[in-house]
């Protein structure tokens, strides 16, 4: 995903970065891990790969981006549509990526479309078609925003979500394809905003009550929930039945800040973070995934770190991808037998 499209404006970089100590102190041991083979990984009992994001709209074509990258030890990755991107030829690019995937053992863990199907038609359509295309890509999850009534209190949105989402899971389900929402606010909160609804627990409960369906959920992240102050690990050991992807993601919170400045004034709080960087214990994440079952990806989402980007981008996303790993255990070992 490119920096002009990344969709939290409101991550800036900011004049100091927290424990400067801590930061280095993790960063040295991700960034010693070279980059992988180029020859194929044997994932077939990973249950959970450690993966990025590719915008389809990438110049060159995400299957061109995706086989730059491969050698770098990506197992996954999810392939994002913003506006037009979704006109492309799908049938086409999945044909591409197949190919540049080749024999690495990596895959494409989700498709993906972020725009307000709730009040946008054009979007609605994008979610059916991707629906429908998911087994081109060889994936079963379709992510993105509910979509919001704008402006409007979250349970204002709900009807309108029932009577979208209601027929989509639907459609979803008889395809085998399970619908997951990114836990973003937005720059919205729980009295306005113009996008997502999905983003506060007790939304999840009014959206899940409207939709009585198995394959709708989440596409979860602890950095939103971090930014939001909320402690994201007891949430995630709730909800965790529910999270069918994960981005990895994570964030930095300035308490220092928080506390002398509180949260609603000029000076930056919190800042999101590339996993390795930030405050989550993704170890603990990992746990909590195992132990609720969880099989999927969890895909690193670039283009946000404000130390990490520019030339540095890649370096940031690589070295997040082998501590993600080492937090997974490492890769999978057989027991004896």
């Amino acid at each position: 995903m490119s920096e002009h499209l990344s969709r939290r404006g409101f991550v800036k970089t900011v004049g100091g970065y927290g424990s400067v100590a801590a930061v280095a102190g993790s960063a040295a041991g991700v960034m010693a891990a070279e980059a992988g083979s180029t020859g194929k990984m044997d994932l077939s009992k990973e249950k959970i790969r450690i993966g990025t994001l590719v915008n389809a709209s990438v110049p060159g074509g995400p299957a061109n981006y995706i086989r730059q990258i491969l050698p770098y030890g990506f197992e996954s990755f999810a392939l994002t549509f913003w506006g037009k991107s979704a006109q492309s030829d799908l049938p086409k690019m999945a044909a591409e990526i197949k190919e540049a995937l080749g024999d690495s053992g990596a895959i494409v863990s989700c498709v993906g479309y972020f725009g307000n199907p709730l009040m946008d038609d054009n979007a609605r359509g994008v979610w059916q078609k991707l629906i429908d295309s998911a087994h081109l890509f060889g994936c079963n999850v379709v992510t993105g925003f509910t979509g919001r009534v704008t402006n409007k209190p979250v349970p204002d949105s709900i009807p309108r979500f029932a009577e979208v989402f209601g027929p989509l899971s639907k459609q979803a389900a008889d395809r085998g394809v399970r619908l997951a929402f990114e836990n973003c606010e937005m720059g919205g909160d729980w009295h306005r905003g113009n996008w997502n609804i999905a983003h506060n627990p007790t939304a999840w409960e009014l959206m899940f009550n409207a939709v009585k369906a198995d394959n709708i959920g989440l596409e979860w992240e602890p950095a939103h929930q971090l930014c939001a102050l909320t402690d994201p690990l007891p949430q995630l050991r709730k909800w965790v039945k529910r999270v069918f992807h994960m981005h990895g993601k994570d964030a930095t919170v300035l308490w220092d800040v928080v506390r002398e400045h509180g949260i609603g004034g000029s000076h930056q709080f919190a800042f999101h973070r590339t996993p390795g960087f930030g405050d989550t214990n993704w170890t603990d994440v990992i746990s909590i995934l195992r132990e609720g079952g969880f099989v999927g990806s969890i895909d690193v989402e670039g283009w946000h770190d404000p130390v990490y980007k520019g030339e540095l981008e890649m370096t940031g996303q690589v070295a997040g991808v082998k501590y993600l790993q080492r937090c997974r255990g490492g890769s999978f070992v057989p027991n004896p037998q």
